[in-house]
Formats: structure tokens, C-alpha cells, sequence
């Protein structure tokens, strides 16, 4: 059986390191609610600033707190400001791929949730598995960006203080800010 993502956090930066706590990685647990990770799950961690990479559980730190939290010898792996992708994954029967519709969570450089997305599966006039990212929160098929030092919500909460429309805000954010 093909082992597929099943939730995913993109982009939260690390809060803090501690070598001394016996293991695993600290998160807020609303973080992992829009996800769908659970509390002593294990998950990858990759480091987008130096690429490394490990296997560690969750842990659930305090609601609200925006944490993330490397502990243990998984300290070693990263600094306070690195941005992570923490992925869960299953093993599915390709047939089974249809009806998962794994999130992902992204977030500003804050910690912020800043998008909730699924990954979509489907069959198409063309091929028995094609592929789609649905923005959960919206109706559009949205580029996926994670700018480092761009907040995407303050963006949009600027422009719609100066009086743009919901679909401007949306045409401009797609036209400058997604890939």
C-alpha cells in the first residue's frame, strides 16, 4: 500500500529548542485540530532552513500559544525562527485515495493560521488520478504561496481597509503574491 500524506502544518517557525525534555515536538493543539494531527502521533519534520529532517511523536503544549517546540535530541536539528513542514502520513489502497482529502495548514511568519487547504484526489476525463489543492476556507483553486516574511492576512486586511473588494483583494493577491 502507498504510504500518502494525511495532515500537514507548512510553515510554522520554530518557538523553541530544549535538549533537556525527554523527546518529542510541542505544538498548539488548535494548530493540530485544523490539521487533524493527534496528540502522540508521529510525524516528519522537515527544516526548511537547513534541510534536515527526523521522525519524532506530538505532544500538546497550551492552546493559543502558537508553539512549536523541537525537544530532545531533535534540538539539535533547528534554531528559533526556522520554518518547518510537519507532516502525518497513512498507508491507503490507491482506491482509498478518493476519499481522504488531507489538510494542510499554513501560517504566517507569526504563527498565525494563515490558510487552511486539502489536498483533492480525484478521477478525470484524462487520467483515474488527478490532483487538486481546494482552499477549505474559500471557493477558489488558490496557488499555494508561504512567502518567509510576507503576512498574507495583514495583506489582505490592509486592502480591504482602503475600501478593495473581497474579489479585488483576491485577483491582486493571485496576480503579485502566488506563484
Amino acid at each position: 500500500m502507498p504510504r500518502v500524506i494525511r495532515a500537514k502544518l507548512h510553515g510554522l517557525r520554530v518557538t523553541m529548542a530544549d535538549l533537556h525534555y525527554h523527546g518529542s515536538i510541542t505544538l498548539d493543539p488548535e494548530h493540530c485540530e485544523a490539521a487533524g494531527i493527534y496528540p502522540t502521533e508521529f510525524v516528519e519534520v522537515w527544516n526548511k532552513n537547513s534541510g534536515a529532517r527526523l521522525s519524532t511523536y506530538v505532544i500538546f503544549g497550551e492552546a493559543g500559544s502558537r508553539c512549536c517546540v523541537l525537544n530532545g535530541a531533535a534540538a539539535r536539528t533547528c534554531q528559533v525562527g526556522d520554518e518547518l513542514i510537519i507532516a502525518a502520513a497513512e498507508d491507503v489502497t490507491p482506491e482509498a485515495l478518493y476519499g481522504i482529502k488531507p489538510k494542510v495548514v499554513t501560517f504566517t511568519p507569526n504563527n498565525e493560521i494563515d490558510q487552511i487547504l486539502a489536498y483533492d484526489v480525484f478521477k478525470s476525463d484524462k487520467r483515474a488520478f488527478d490532483f487538486r489543492i481546494i482552499d477549505v476556507a474559500g471557493a477558489r483553486q488558490p496557488a499555494v504561496h508561504n512567502y518567509p516574511y510576507v503576512d498574507m492576512r495583514a495583506i489582505r486586511a490592509d486592502l480591504k481597509a482602503k475600501g478593495l473588494a473581497e474579489p479585488a483583494i483576491e485577483d491582486f493577491v493571485a496576480r503579485f503574491l502566488t506563484r
